[in-house]
């Protein structure tokens, strides 16, 4: 499962179109968005999996990243499974809503009442750093699992700030880093049970 999240995140780091209008009803932005659904589904059960391997090394900081980037998967599948569903059928009915939606990405206000939407979306921001952050650190202190990806997954999440800044059609691949991260922590632990199985 954390792997399958991984190459997910990939898809959505490589492929991710700016965040406007006229997006939303190419194939590319379902598919994109379908892979990030799926990312948030796997990518739970995928944390539970190697959060379980570690948990008595990993102490409480992985408790807290791993409850924390949990909730930020179930969160941006939730996102996610709007954008790819419901945002095509509105595009061209309700332009205005769809607009709004989008820019609630880039902090830009909506001509529609979004409720507590764009408050929830800003702080889940926090949730995808905060969390890999500290799981990684977890990860690369218990020395259970691969040192390197807890690393990786940590400095992934650190390179957030950085999508502030960079060009519209490149913020994307800020998720690049994590994306590997999850997906090599899943096959490091995927080869560790095989070795289990095969000394059992």
């Amino acid at each position: 499962s954390a792997v399958v999240a991984g190459l997910c995140f990939l898809i959505v780091g490589l492929f991710h179109q700016v965040n406007v209008p006229a997006s939303v009803t190419t194939a590319t932005w379902a598919n994109v968005h379908i892979a990030a659904t799926v990312m948030g589904y796997f990518g739970i059960l995928g944390m539970s999996g190697l959060y379980a391997r570690q948990a008595e090394r990993a102490g409480w900081m992985g408790l807290v990243g791993f409850a924390l980037f949990s909730l930020w998967l179930a969160l941006g599948m939730t996102f996610s499974m709007v954008e790819a569903f419901i945002l095509p059928g509105l595009a061209a009915e309700s332009p205005a809503f769809v607009e709004g939606f989008l820019g609630m990405f880039g902090g830009v206000p909506s001509a529609v009442d979004l409720s507590a939407l764009p408050t929830i979306w800003q702080a889940s921001g926090l949730l995808y750093i905060a969390g890999p952050l500290l799981f990684g650190i977890a990860t690369f202190r218990a020395g259970v699992l691969s040192r390197w990806a807890g690393l990786l997954l940590a400095l992934g999440a650190m390179l957030v700030p950085v999508g502030a800044v960079l060009p519209p059609n490149l913020e994307s691949l800020i998720m690049v880093p994590v994306g590997l991260a999850l997906s090599w922590l899943g096959f490091a632990l995927f080869i560790e049970r095989r070795s289990d199985a095969s000394q059992g």
